[in-house]
This record gives C-alpha cells, sequence and structure tokens, in this order.
C-alpha cells in the first residue's frame, strides 16, 4: 500500500515475518530516500535496525517488503 508521504512514527509491517516496525529516521542520500525501521516492541532500544530505500511511484511512496498499517490518510 502506497502513502502520500513516508514520516518518522508510521508503522510497517514486514511481509517476511508480519512483525510490525516503527519508523525511527527518514533522510535522502543524493536522488533516494531511505528510513531506518526498528521492531516496535518492548526492547527496541537493544534490537537491530533495518535500512530500507523509499520506492517512489505515481500513487506515493511504499516501502519494499512492508505494508503500511495505520488508518488515515499520511
Amino acid at each position: 500500500m502506497a502513502v502520500k508521504s513516508v514520516q518518522l512514527g508510521q508503522v510497517w509491517r514486514s511481509d517476511m515475518d508480519g512483525q510490525n516496525y516503527l519508523i525511527t529516521k527518514v533522510y535522502s542520500e543524493v536522488f533516494s530516500q531511505y528510513v531506518i525501521l526498528r521492531p516496535a516492541e518492548k526492547n527496541a532500544p537493544d534490537a537491530e535496525t533495518v535500512r530500507v530505500k523509499v520506492a517512489k511511484t505515481a500513487v506515493g511512496a511504499t516501502l519494499p517488503g512492508y505494508t503500511f498499517t495505520q488508518d488515515g490518510t499520511f
């Protein structure tokens, strides 16, 4: 599912393992945008982060391998 823009605090679910991830950082490198994801659970401060490149389409932005889980329009 595509969203208008990828923002801090959004929750995305991994298509591979079904775990929820929280976007903790959004940044750009040259012509690409990246996000840092951290598991949305109690031990999140100790968990490893995941770096994902944002895929932009005519419909909006998405994270390959992840599904947006929150209701509402962003």
